[in-house]
């Protein structure tokens, strides 16, 4: 699925999934520019993909600072060009039972998971518009599907996305762009490790028997930012293994 001459920008793109997206995202022949606050990961990212042909920057900015994510619009601009291709992807977890999050804690995770998108998608979308083509991808999760113990904070702020990944597809449809979400189910990442989840009882009852790896993410995530996707818009892409069904 060809990108060549696309520009895509990856918020969270240091680890995990965020770094799967990238690379995958290159070998389809897209600029990349990798966003994080983890400014050594981000190069780290950068340079797989230099090292696998690709061509990549590494800007460390805060995906949920007006100002930070101005600054790394500007240089990816610069450095690259335009930007057509936007996965919101960094994001922040949490277990604490209901009642003892405290309201810094909640607007925490809203700021990060939910308020994040709204910005990154506010400062790139005129790049998107002027080119009358775009692809935005929102990485929310399938907690926000099913339901999560103790991550009622975090459950709320995807399920945000998800709502606005909706309404966006609506606003933008008739202008080249889409906008969809990945909800990702039970992936094996640095943040999943450092988790409170018992990984061996969820592999045990997952219908896979197995944990996705971010690979699984990114590839859905290629096929969404391709040509082949130009139709599909407003779409929640449940990559979760059999986990949760629609």
């Amino acid at each position: 699925m060809s990108l060549k001459g696309k520009v895509a920008v990856v918020t969270g793109g240091a680890k995990g999934i965020g770094r799967a997206i990238s690379v995958q995202l290159a070998s389809d022949g897209a600029a990349i520019a990798v966003w994080d606050l983890d400014g050594a990961g981000a190069e780290d990212t950068a340079t797989l993909v230099a090292r696998a042909g690709g061509r990549a920057i590494a800007c460390t900015v805060d995906a949920a600072s007006a100002e930070g994510i101005a600054a790394g619009v500007a240089r990816t601009r610069s450095e690259l060009g335009p930007v057509t291709i936007l996965v919101n992807n960094a994001g922040i977890s949490g277990f604490q039972s209901f009642l003892e999050i405290s309201e810094e804690t909640w607007d925490r995770m809203m700021r990060v998971n939910l308020k994040g998108p709204f910005l990154c998608t506010q400062a790139i979308l005129p790049d998107m518009l002027a080119a009358g083509w775009g692809r935005i991808v929102n990485i929310s999760s399938s907690s926000a599907q099913t339901g999560s113990v103790k991550m009622a904070h975090y459950v709320a702020s995807k399920g945000g996305v998800i709502g606005l990944t909706k309404a966006l597809a609506m606003e933008l449809a008739a202008k080249g762009i889409t906008v969809n979400t990945i909800p990702p189910g039970f992936i094996d990442t640095p943040m999943l490790r450092s988790s409170q989840v018992n990984i061996e009882a969820a592999v045990a009852a997952s219908p896979m028997k197995r944990a996705g790896k971010p690979e699984d993410i990114a590839a859905a995530c290629s096929y969404l930012a391709s040509e082949a996707a130009a139709y599909v818009t407003g779409q929640t892409i449940s990559v979760n293994g059999g986990r949760y069904l629609v």
